[in-house]
């Protein structure tokens, strides 16, 4: 239901899974197994696989922190968005690559879920695209010692608010890794 004309497709939008990011992440393997599952599926279902990289001081472009994490794997073909903000459609080529493609629809995983995560499922959803979380692969960094809940309660904060948002003409949810639709159908 994309307010996005001509718009048919989805794409499964991989965010900052990067190895500086990750580190220390909650759940780490266990969320970037998931993701893995889910860019494999995408794949043999023709689904659009979308990655998002961020650069900042902390992580220079080309840097050690900055690469994808091993255990996950950018294909040739796979575009790869490089972003300095945390809404990966401020000042990127995201939009671009995905009109490009026809995706009117994003399922959304990575890192970090009170960041970058929130921002890009606001960022999309405010653009007209419909979004879907997939609860069990995001994540966040224990920020607890700045006044932050725990990392796991961030994550079903998360979860729980952007299953019940919504707005005229598109629609939003969570799916679990197991349960999600990536098939080129609206949900």
């Amino acid at each position: 239901m994309t307010t996005l004309e001509n718009r048919d497709r989805t794409a499964l939008l991989v965010i900052d899974v990067q190895t500086g990011v990750l580190d220390g992440a909650h759940d780490r393997d266990g969320v970037v197994g998931r993701i893995s599952s889910l860019v494999e599926r995408a794949r043999g279902d023709g689904t659009d696989v979308v990655w998002v990289q961020h650069s900042s001081d902390e992580f220079p472009l080309g840097s050690a922190p900055w690469q994808i994490v091993p255990e996950l794997t950018v294909h040739e073909a796979d575009p790869v968005v490089h972003k300095r903000y945390g809404d990966a459609f401020e000042a990127t080529d995201l939009e671009d690559v995905l009109a490009a493609r026809g995706v009117g629809r994003l399922v959304v995983a990575g890192a970090q879920t009170d960041a970058c995560v929130r921002s890009t499922l606001h960022g999309a959803f405010t653009r007209g695209y419909d979004v879907t979380l997939v609860s069990d692969a995001h994540t966040t960094e224990d920020l607890t010692a700045w006044g932050a809940p725990s990392p796991g309660d961030v994550i079903a904060h998360t979860n729980l608010y952007w299953g019940f948002q919504e707005a005229p003409g598109r629609t939003a949810g969570t799916a679990s890794a197991a349960e999600v639709d990536l098939g080129q159908a609206a949900i």
